[in-house]
């Protein structure tokens, strides 16, 4: 049965999949990351997974995978294949390409961003099918974002579209690991709402979701932690919503698992803000953190498409 090899490469864990033609998911596997024994071994983790699903194909499916997809986190050179720089795996100028070509048969391989691979499948085929324009936020200990075109991600000139979590949108806000002080990220992330939260509340081991619970039981400290985040996080949406003109706007990530606790008052708050800007419609992402998964597969799958152009 013809199918791709589709692998999403995170800080903690690694999801794949064989996906078959027409994006069935013909079998699923997870294995820990190993970021602790550091990047030259995550490297290989990678390399031995890919092997390993590569021969799962060949036995099970009568042969081998036709092409692959490989998302990681960072700043990624997809047109050279580069794995360039991800804090959290250590790694520096990786040829993640051409050393999963050669561990599993020197078919094609496709390398992605993260977020701009979760990006391409929440377009194609979740939250977003059917928008000629979407951006896709997820939420989660940082925030990026994803810029859809007409079925494509836009990477931007040199890699780095979609960056929003590093929009100023409080001058005189907390410092940012990029350098600049009130970014988005810093304010609106889960990762920033946990630490807010855990200081209003006093409970060190309070997190993000426990905030969400404590807003749904009128806790006025979470109330207000939940209002400052959802207010930073209008501010960089309306930015870049006037930037970039989306139809739809698909919010993912740990916070977005708050619901209509988030989606209710975020959306309120994007619309009061708007003048001339048409407002999109906000919805939550659809497949959960399936998506860099998914995306992986259909970059691999469009290597087999003459036409295609890898773009995330």
């Amino acid at each position: 049965m013809r199918h791709v090899i589709a692998l999403d490469v995170g800080g903690t864990g690694m999801k794949a999949a064989l996906v078959g033609a027409d994006g069935t998911l013909l079998y699923e596997a997870r294995r820990p990351t190993g970021r602790e024994r550091g990047a030259d071994a995550v490297v290989e983790s990678i390399l031995r997974f890919a092997g390993e699903l590569r021969a799962y194909g060949q036995e099970h499916l009568g042969q081998s995978a036709l092409a692959a997809g490989v998302a990681v986190p960072g700043i990624v050179d997809a047109g050279r294949g580069i794995a360039v720089y991800a804090a959290n795996l250590g790694w520096r100028d990786v040829p993640l390409r051409a050393l999963v070509a050669d561990r599993i048969g020197g078919v094609p391989v496709a390398l992605g961003h993260d977020v701009r691979t979760g990006g391409l499948a929440e377009g194609r085929i979740g939250a977003g099918k059917g928008a000629d324009r979407f951006l896709f936020v997820p939420l989660g200990t940082g925030i990026a974002g994803a810029i859809g075109i007409a079925g494509r991600i836009e990477a931007g000139a040199h890699g780095y579209a979609g960056e929003i979590g590093h929009i100023v949108v409080r001058p005189d806000g907390p410092d940012c690991g990029c350098g600049q002080r009130g970014c988005l990220e810093t304010l609106a992330s889960a990762a920033a709402v946990t630490r807010a939260w855990a200081e209003a509340s006093g409970d060190p081991d309070a997190d993000a979701a426990d905030c969400a619970k404590a807003v749904e039981s009128g806790d006025q400290r979470a109330v207000r932690v939940w209002h400052d985040a959802v207010d930073a996080l209008a501010a960089g949406l309306v930015t870049a919503l006037t930037l970039l003109d989306p139809r739809t706007l698909i919010i993912g990530g740990g916070l977005a698992e708050a619901g209509e606790t988030l989606f209710t008052p975020l959306r309120a708050a994007v619309e009061e803000r708007v003048t001339f800007q048409k407002l999109p419609e906000i919805v939550p992402a659809a497949l959960g953190d399936t998506a860099g998964c998914l995306g992986a597969g259909l970059l691999a799958w469009d290597l087999l498409t003459t036409d295609s152009e890898v773009t995330a």
